[in-house]
């Protein structure tokens, strides 16, 4: 089966978005100081990363930075299938911190509620916010980001693709669909 990539975001427009949804998070919080970003894995670890850079050279201190699995409190693992669970690491106690989950793509809205309640063994944020690079639509549950790169819609055929440098020596957002 042949693929089809069309390129949604290029490496231009990726960086001005990273930088756009940077300034938003810090424009939402008190204080900086406060933040915490927890990537969902896989591609919303890395995504945390570069937006934790980014937002350390805009307020001149670190960004705390971690990942929350929520593969064990994933309701439809039938469907989707397993895959090797990456360890939750949280850099700081999370009681009374703006948390900032991070995802690559927001599909069902299924990772996002398991990763909503992972968070609960781990302590009691001031706040939870969601950031996506990409929302492709037909949510099951009623979860939206607070922060949205681009909204896209797809067939559930169709397939987002986010390529990072650091990991796909490429960067840039792709629309995936498989040719007939």
């Amino acid at each position: 089966m042949l693929i089809d990539r069309l390129e949604l975001l290029s490496a231009q427009d990726l960086g001005r978005t990273l930088d756009r949804l940077a300034s938003q998070v810090l424009e939402s919080v008190t204080n900086s100081r406060d933040l915490v970003l927890l990537g969902i894995p896989t591609r919303g670890v890395a995504l945390a990363a570069v937006l934790a850079q980014r937002l350390a050279a805009m307020t001149a201190h670190p960004i705390d930075q971690g990942t929350v699995d929520p593969t064990f409190h994933r309701d439809d693992l039938g469907r989707v299938g397993t895959r090797l669970s990456q360890p939750t690491d949280l850099p700081v106690a999370l009681d009374g911190r703006e948390v900032v989950l991070v995802d690559d793509v927001i599909f069902t809205g299924r990772t996002v509620r398991a990763a909503l309640e992972a968070l609960q063994a781990w302590g009691r944020p001031k706040r939870v916010r969601l950031l996506a690079m990409v929302d492709r639509g037909h949510r099951e549950l009623p979860i939206q980001p607070d922060f949205c790169g681009r909204v896209v819609p797809t067939s559930r055929q169709e397939s987002i693709q986010l390529c990072l440098q650091g990991i796909d020596g490429e960067e840039g957002v792709y629309l995936v669909r498989p040719e007939i």
